[in-house]
């Protein structure tokens, strides 16, 4: 969804992460990206949500950079 400030509200599917460390990296890779971004990893359901003004596709290749495999959830 878009926001009126540009942002979108993203909800990414990531395989492997497992603890708190896979969360801070996840963070940290998409926060190199754009750094103003709201993230908020679920390590239960393997998801990530996200608020930022980046692509869909350059947080997925930014998260694979990272180590981990990465979509965007449709719906």
């Amino acid at each position: 969804m878009d926001r009126a400030d540009g942002r979108m509200d993203l909800t990414m599917k990531v395989e492997g992460m497992t603890c708190g460390g896979c969360a801070a990296a996840v963070t940290k890779a998409i926060r190199r990206l754009d750094p103003e971004a709201e993230v908020s990893v679920d390590l239960e359901r393997g998801q990530v949500a996200v608020v930022t003004g980046a692509q869909a596709l350059d947080i997925a290749q930014a998260l694979g950079r990272a180590g981990y495999d990465a979509e965007a959830m449709t719906g």
